[in-house]
């Protein structure tokens, strides 16, 4: 689970941020903090390219936009995301609503230390119990692997194709956000949505991203320039699936 602080205040966000990466380490190993930031702008730039699942933000951000702007344009992108609000003032919570944000949690500062790490790591585990959750359930459009110890979601948007490994009964998935190696089978794979098409025994590539195809060439090129080969017998699938 792919985590973002936003916080202004320097001291806060460095103790945020070490508690969920201290917690995470001994309790939750899937969990990584992606982005430490102090401006939304930091947040927007970085989700345009490497979009994250659990958003920790102050509402009252010295800047431009507060936290409540920021999450609105979090939920524009990804209304799955699980977003938790850090805030001085307890009445605060009313805007969540005007906003209609639909946030997870909402985390008061001014406790003593130990309750407001309680309920970092509290909203942690919920967090992460969600995340589960949306891997698990087939409407979501997100494909829940294991790694290791690691569990990790991958949405279909940021799947590029899938390739068998060399390591046998394993696995490359190649993505947006990177390259993992877990335990499957393609053809288990080709049944999880009509934009994954099998174009040989070792590849099944994301429609989405077909870049460019030519029928003699035994290969095909995907949008981020890797080439994935095409066999004659899955081929007629290929244009089948091309028309």
């Amino acid at each position: 689970m792919r985590v973002i602080i936003c916080e202004d205040d320097l001291k806060q966000r460095q103790f945020i941020q070490n508690e969920i990466i201290k917690y995470a380490n001994f309790h939750l190993p899937s969990v990584e903090v992606v982005l430490c930031a102090s401006r939304p702008d930091e947040v927007i730039n970085y989700i345009n390219s490497y979009p994250a699942n659990c958003y920790f933000l102050d509402i009252e951000l010295e800047t431009n936009m507060n936290g409540l702007e920021l999450a609105g344009l979090i939920r524009e992108k990804d209304p799955l995301a699980i977003i938790i609000f850090i805030t001085t003032f307890a009445d605060k919570l009313k805007l969540t609503f005007k906003y209609k944000i639909a946030a997870m949690d909402f985390i008061v500062k001014i406790q003593n230390k130990e309750k407001f790490l309680d309920n970092i790591r509290e909203s942690l585990n919920i967090a992460y119990k969600r995340y589960l959750s949306l891997g698990e359930n087939i409407s979501t459009n997100i494909l829940q692997i294991k790694i290791g110890e690691n569990i990790k979601n991958i949405n279909y948007e940021d799947i590029f194709y899938f390739e068998t490994s060399t390591r046998a009964h394993k696995i490359k998935l190649h993505s947006k956000n990177g390259i993992y190696e877990f335990y499957g089978k393609l053809k288990d794979l080709e049944k999880l949505d009509e934009r994954f098409c099998r174009c040989h025994n070792s590849y099944l590539i994301n429609l989405q991203y077909l870049l460019d195809y030519n029928p003699k060439c035994g290969y095909l090129i995907m949008r981020n320039g890797h080439e994935c080969l095409v066999s004659h017998r899955y081929s007629k699938n290929l244009k089948r699936n091309l028309v």
